[in-house]
């Protein structure tokens, strides 16, 4: 049977063919209803080039996280502010720039800190209620320090070896033998060599990250956060699973969504990740972070999808709604230094780019159990726009929104002239409550519903004229922008 791209399953096509099928779809919302085909199957990755290349079991990172560098310094967490029913509401979008970790507004009634994660080398329908009470960080990494700070010292430990069971002959040998399928050691056999660690050097300072290999030339897909800095003039150097670096340019960034692409200059072929699908992923599913975190490259670390669907603010102090994400949230350990890897299901399959992590807000960045990723379904049609046309688009609706103040949906606004909303009758006022089958509980939760579509989607919206009124569904053709 043939795929969308009319290539026999198995059968790479070209780098431009990787994401010939169908963007980011409607995810677990299901509320809309996409033209064109579908998603190529599981563990394919449409990124393979070569006539006759049969991508076979692939042998075995995420934001910038790090400390900062001798003689320089860089701005710690900061408490957010509060951000609540009276916030008003956000249009602008962020600097293409890198951005310093900074502090990110509050996410909800509860005042939360989010930091960017990448700006120095450190770092089915279901609601997004409880959106955060602690900070979101961008898992990026700062350098400089690193050994000191994670290197432990070895304390005392004299005990004899000759008595008892210490003076046994020590065993050498290990157990030799291919692990089996669904484990996580055949997961790490197989992701590790598509995950490589990234370092920038740019005149704002120095960051490090991680990415993820979508084609076997060096093409690799990570955070805007991991490498915006080196936009305006820098270097980035890759260094791969085998040891082995090389200098890499970018291919095309996209601050809205925190997804970017580079080039890897190398002429020995590399091993594409395998692509799976956001769409069908359940919460309690096993998965694992692949990355770097804290510089430590070839590191994975175990989880579960703890949510789906998670509005978070990845933008950095200034973040507004132009920074939202519709996030996977994992219990995977998530720190600096892994944005920009891989969240893989256990058939090594990449369903997330990591991308940010809670805070409690005490000076501290690293993994308390919250780390929070793109859904693959999302990033690939963004990253495939870069790779085709330099910059991405999205969907939009055509509202500006803030919290509901009974804390129940999207209140809107204003709807812009010409707009999707004004055209299915949306007016200011309007309390939205319902995307397709998706609950809407705030304006950050309706931007990430949106953002998870594609332009051109239809989608039921459900809303009510005003606060009182009984509610009433209409379909929605969504509008496109840059």
């Amino acid at each position: 049977m043939e795929n969308e791209n009319g290539r026999v399953p198995g059968t790479p096509g070209s780098g431009e063919q990787w994401s010939a099928g169908a963007g980011a779809g409607a995810g677990a919302s299901g509320g809309a209803q996409r033209p064109g085909g579908q998603y190529p199957p599981s563990g394919q990755n449409p990124y393979l080039q070569g006539a006759g290349h049969q991508p076979g079991p692939q042998q075995a990172g995420e934001p910038y996280p790090g400390s900062p560098q001798p003689g320089q310094q860089y701005p710690g967490p900061q408490q957010g502010g509060p951000h609540g029913p009276g916030s008003q509401p956000t249009t602008a979008f962020p600097p293409t720039g890198p951005q310093p970790t900074t502090t990110f507004p509050p996410m909800g009634a509860v005042p939360h800190q989010v930091a960017p994660s990448e700006q120095q080398n450190t770092g089915k329908g279901k609601s997004g209620r409880g959106l955060l009470a602690a900070g979101i960080v961008a898992a990026m990494l700062l350098s400089g320090g690193l050994g000191g700070w994670v290197g432990a010292s070895v304390a005392g430990g004299s005990g004899g070896v000759g008595s008892g069971g210490l003076g046994a002959p020590i065993s050498v040998d290990q157990p030799e033998g291919q692990a089996p399928d669904g484990t996580f050691q055949a997961v790490a056999d197989k992701v590790l060599p598509s995950v490589v660690s990234i370092d920038v050097r740019a005149q704002q300072g120095r960051g490090e990250g991680s990415g993820v290999i979508l084609t076997q030339d060096g093409l690799i897909i990570t955070n805007n956060h991991v490498v915006g800095m080196a936009a305006a003039g820098g270097q980035i150097q890759v260094r791969f699973d085998d040891g082995t670096t090389a200098p890499a340019t970018i291919v095309g960034t996209d601050p809205t969504t925190d997804i970017a692409v580079i080039k890897a200059e190398s002429s020995t072929p590399r091993t594409p990740i395998a692509l799976g699908t956001s769409a069908n992923l359940d919460e309690g599913q096993a998965v694992a972070a692949v990355g770097s975190p804290l510089g430590l490259s070839g590191t994975i670390t175990t989880g579960i999808v703890s949510a789906l669907n998670r509005p978070v603010r990845a933008g950095g102090e200034q973040s507004d709604q132009s920074t939202v994400i519709d996030a996977i949230q994992t219990d995977a350990a998530v720190n600096p230094g892994n944005s920009g890897g891989a969240l893989v299901n256990m058939n090594g399959e990449l369903v997330g780019i990591n991308s940010a992590i809670a805070s409690l807000g005490s000076g501290s960045s690293g993994s308390i159990g919250l780390g929070f990723a793109i859904p693959v379904d999302q990033a690939r049609r963004i990253a495939d726009q870069l790779i085709k046309q330099g910059y991405a688009t999205r969907a939009v609706i055509g509202v500006s929104v803030t919290d509901s103040p009974d804390g129940n949906g999207a209140l809107v606004h204003s709807v812009e002239p010409g707009s999707p909303a004004e055209r299915a009758g949306i007016k200011d006022g309007a309390v939205i409550t319902k995307v397709g089958d998706r609950l809407i509980e705030g304006g950050d939760s309706l931007v990430a519903a949106i953002r998870s579509l594609a332009p051109g989607d239809t989608i039921s919206v459900t809303y009510a004229a005003q606060e009182s009124e009984q509610p009433s569904t209409v379909d929605v053709v969504l509008g496109e922008a840059r």
